[in-house]
């Protein structure tokens, strides 16, 4: 069987690449090896973990809403699954959707694992053991990710575990060690720690999250360290892990420290699917981290074949797995195409949520001569009272001409308050477009305002 594309995997990139395709009229084939579409992002990680955030920030928020009215007691009796009741429904209604979306686009779905058998060619073991081959003009490789298993730490799933697994815990721990400090690892830190568990995590970087503005991440860590029993240990080496009886696992640091907790997360990093794949019979080859290369438009080596999302590396976010479908295909098909990363939010749900777009000031002032800061509390709008998120917050960088350079900000909501920014930057807007047009009253929106008037104001007295 011939398709003009065939995408291996149905994530978000993969997602994308096959409804790009079909909407320049080609025919497309996604092969999947789960039962239903979505990928990891679906079934294991984004989904999951955002169910379970959700919950903890409501009932952490509790106290605060009711001036100590109400409170929302969890300890190590409370189990986990009480907490994630509507997964399933969650899961099921946002597969369903998928599915949907892709049927009305006409892109077809072949269940089973794909595997290589020459550049142009993929088999399809499907579940009762039927092969199918099916060869493609265009073949983007969207097969996802699944946590790294590091040397010398026991993964075991039961008192070691990874981001896979860590969902499967019956109760709420009463400490957890988080071993990374990328964005799963400071995800699910500060989900824990949100239901109260004590939680360590052990970085090796000196801070968390070092690709955001370091007014953020530094921000993060002062935050999380405000909980009880929480801490950031960074710049630490790990030299191993041991699981030493009931209720005890402990991490080795380097330097004789050890920290001692119920439970471990190892979160260090995660490794491309691509064994099953036999990608050395297209021609390709892994490099020396386990990913393939791609030039700017997710071409490997073999012209017409495209690599996309968590097999390429980072960022491996939603947001830039989508991008990155979408201009796969675009260039593989000559298709028009708007190339602009600075445009492409991040969104990472920590708790509190944190999001960024564009240059981080640091960034900026290396390539800028002339650089301005605009900072908002949300404790300077009403609706940051109301919701009681006054310790958020909100930095917009820009150029001498007052032209957006980049926004970073940090408080609830923060993953839907980037789109503003993202807006104003894709139309080549000012910054006094924040303070021209109105917001709603109250809105966390707007801190927009108060930014920008810092910046225009400063202008505006800056000596001529």
């Amino acid at each position: 069987m011939h398709v003009d594309v065939l995408v291996i995997g149905s994530g978000p990139s993969g997602q994308q690449a096959a409804l790009q395709a079909r909407r320049a009229g080609r025919s497309v084939v996604v092969v999947e090896k789960d039962s239903t579409v979505g990928g990891a992002c679906v079934h294991r990680g984004t989904i999951p973990s955002k169910t379970l955030r959700e919950t903890a920030v409501y009932l952490a928020g509790l106290p605060k809403r009711t001036a100590g009215n109400v409170e929302a007691a969890l300890d190590e009796r409370t189990r986990l699954e009480s907490l994630m009741s509507r997964l399933d429904h969650v899961v099921a209604s946002h597969t369903d959707s998928i599915a949907a979306t892709m049927a009305r686009a006409g892109v077809q779905v072949c269940r089973g694992r794909a595997r290589f058998v020459s550049p142009h060619a993929v088999e399809v073991t499907q579940v009762r053991g039927k092969v199918e081959q099916w060869t493609a003009d265009v073949i983007v490789v969207a097969a996802g990710s699944r946590p790294r298993a590091p040397e010398g730490i026991p993964v075991d799933h039961e008192h070691v575990l990874d981001s896979d697994s860590v969902l499967a815990m019956v109760y709420l721990p009463r400490s957890l060690t988080v071993l990374g400090g990328g964005v799963i690892a400071s995800e699910y830190a500060s989900i824990f720690a949100c239901l109260g568990v004590a939680t360590t995590i052990v970085d090796k970087a000196p801070r968390p999250l070092a690709f955001l503005d370091h007014e953020l991440s530094e921000a993060f860590v002062q935050r999380f360290d405000n909980y009880p029993g929480c801490r950031y240990l960074g710049g630490q080496q790990i030299e191993g892990v041991s699981w030493e009886g009931i209720g005890r696992v402990a991490t080795r640091l380097a330097g004789g420290t050890e920290v001692v907790s119920e439970k471990v997360l190892c979160a260090l990093g995660r490794v491309p699917n691509l064994e099953a794949l036999d990608v050395a019979a297209a021609g390709l080859r892994a490099n020396a981290r386990g990913f393939l290369e791609v030039d700017p438009y997710g071409r490997t080596s073999v012209p017409h074949i495209y690599a996309v999302g968590d097999v390429v590396g980072p960022p491996a976010l939603a947001s830039s797995a989508l991008a990155q479908g979408r201009r796969a295909v675009c260039h593989a098909l000559s298709l028009a195409q708007r190339s602009d990363e600075g445009a492409i939010p991040t969104g990472i749900y920590t708790v509190p949520e944190m999001a960024a777009i564009g240059l981080t000031e640091a960034q900026a002032r290396e390539t800028h001569a002339d650089v301005r800061v605009g900072r908002a509390s949300f404790a300077e709008v009403a609706r940051g009272h109301i919701s009681a998120g006054t310790d958020g917050l909100l930095k917009l960088v820009v150029d001498g001409g007052g032209g957006i350079l980049g926004a970073h900000i940090l408080g609830e909501g923060a993953t839907e308050l980037i789109h503003l920014a993202q807006l104003a930057m894709a139309g080549g807007q000012n910054v006094d477009v924040f303070v021209d047009n109105v917001f709603n009253f109250p809105t966390l929106a707007e801190a927009y305002r108060v930014a920008a008037e810092r910046l225009v104001d400063a202008a505006h007295s800056a000596p001529v």
